[in-house]
């Protein structure tokens, strides 16, 4: 059994999907204005797991797995008018970073990836139905939700109407009857980017895409919702209070999952603190794709992550041993299925610390290669050849730094060739003074920090 922890009802729940065969995960995506730096791929590596735990425990095919794409923001307008390009082409090639990016995470596609600009009749409908409902009003070319016709309003992220208002910046306007009504739509100027409705040429506002794609792709209520913890308010609460009006009191999502921040030295990760590192510059810099992987899932989703250079080193470190223990790792066992005590460590609220101790501890216990690795899939780590995995650069902060090491890596190597080791051992002391560990193996030299 599958125990989740819903940020809905604050305790770990028993997972129960409404239908076995068809498990229904949306987990809000990017705003594709810029690239996105290592913060905002926290959650998809973190939902990319959990989709593999549903997907073992209820079958490949009976799971779907939907991340929708923003693609009309008024950051996405700032950039294109800044820039003198279509809105069309920002949107495609900052989708286009997105998903290089997150493949290279390891982060597999998800089933359904609906862009908000492509389910505009479905936010129209939505909009009528909550206006002939009552919860929702026209003014002035916009259309608003009004919270307080929502008795449940607050009850995601349990603060007060009231208390909301108070701690949120609330846009003051005439045509809003409460001062905590959202904009569903709004009406775009001749020079922006806009569409016709019922209401004249306007876009939608943020909160309302997600609420009609879910409804339009998955259905009223799904099983899981998920995303970071900075969506709890207002995007969350405003998504379920649509949901269940428009739904007559059926909740959006049976679970509600939400993971803690990434920070880099103790400060929330954001493009206005510029305190920010991409998948590329970190690529750039050596470090491997698999250990920025295994740094995402190094502490539990729920806490927060510090992000820093020690964490990589430590995860690289970490996965040069297990990929050297698999190259000499003989024993084949075909059809191997996951070890059960890591499995139950995913089922018990995606506990990662838990399971990734027991993956590391495999080898020590003579299991099999194809076991560890069927293992290691759960969490999408040791899916490579350990020939493969050794053929890539090592990470050492810089590129500059790590090419230096390499070079008198291959200096060391051409010494020990010429059966000068007197060379090979100074070069070997030289670098361990400098705090740099070579480690001899049947797949050539490896190094790490100390």
């Amino acid at each position: 059994m599958i125990r989740l922890y819903d940020t809905k009802r604050r305790e770990k729940v028993d997972f129960s999907p409404a239908d076995p065969k068809r498990v229904t995960m949306y987990v809000c995506g990017p705003t594709v204005y810029a690239r996105a730096h290592i913060g905002n791929f926290r959650p998809p590596v973190i939902f990319d797991v959990l989709r593999r735990l549903l997907r073992h425990e209820y079958g490949a095919d009976s799971v779907v797995y939907a991340r929708n794409i923003t693609d009309i923001d008024d950051k996405i307008m700032e950039r294109a008018a800044a820039e003198n390009r279509p809105i069309e082409e920002i949107t495609a090639e900052a989708e286009g970073w997105y998903l290089e990016d997150a493949g290279a995470l390891g982060v597999e596609p998800p089933d359904l990836a609906p862009h908000a600009t492509d389910n505009l009749p479905q936010m129209i409908e939505l909009m009528q139905g909550l206006i002939e409902r009552g919860n929702a009003y026209a003014a002035e070319g916009h259309v608003l939700f009004d919270t307080t016709s929502d008795a449940d309003y607050g009850s995601l992220s349990g603060r007060a109407l009231d208390e909301m208002i108070a701690g949120a910046r609330v846009e003051v306007a005439g045509y809003k009857r409460h001062a905590a009504d959202f904009v569903l739509w709004k009406p775009s100027a001749a020079d922006e980017p806009g569409w016709d409705s019922p209401w004249g040429r306007g876009r939608p506002g943020w909160h309302t895409e997600c609420t009609a794609m879910i409804r339009a792709h998955l259905g009223e209520t799904i099983d899981i919702h998920g995303g970071g913890q900075d969506l709890v308010f207002p995007h969350h609460e405003n998504e379920a209070a649509q949901g269940r009006c428009l739904h007559d009191g059926a909740p959006l999502a049976r679970v509600w999952m939400h993971n803690g921040f990434l920070s880099m030295n103790s400060e929330k990760m954001s493009k206005s603190l510029g305190n920010i590192v991409g998948v590329r510059d970190l690529l750039a810099d050596g470090h491997k794709e698999e250990s920025i992987r295994l740094a995402l899932l190094s502490a539990h989703y729920r806490k927060p992550l510090d992000w820093s250079d020690e964490l990589l080193f430590q995860c690289r470190d970490v996965l040069n041993r297990q990929y050297s223990k698999l190259s000499n790792n003989a024993f084949v066992e075909e059809g191997a299925e996951p070890d059960e005590e890591l499995v139950e460590a995913l089922r018990d609220d995606m506990n990662f610390p838990k399971a990734l101790a027991r993956l590391w501890a495999l080898d020590g216990e003579d299991c099999s290669r194809d076991k560890i690795v069927a293992s290691g899939a759960l969490l999408g780590l040791l899916q490579s050849s350990p020939a493969d995995y050794f053929s890539l650069p090592y990470g050492s902060g810089t590129a500059q730094a790590r090419q230096e090491i390499e070079a008198r890596i291959a200096e060391r190597a051409a010494a020990k060739r010429e059966k000068d080791f007197a060379a090979a051992d100074r070069i070997r002391d030289e670098l361990e003074s400098e705090g740099i560990i070579l480690e001899d193996g049947p797949n050539g030299t490896t190094w790490r920090r100390k």
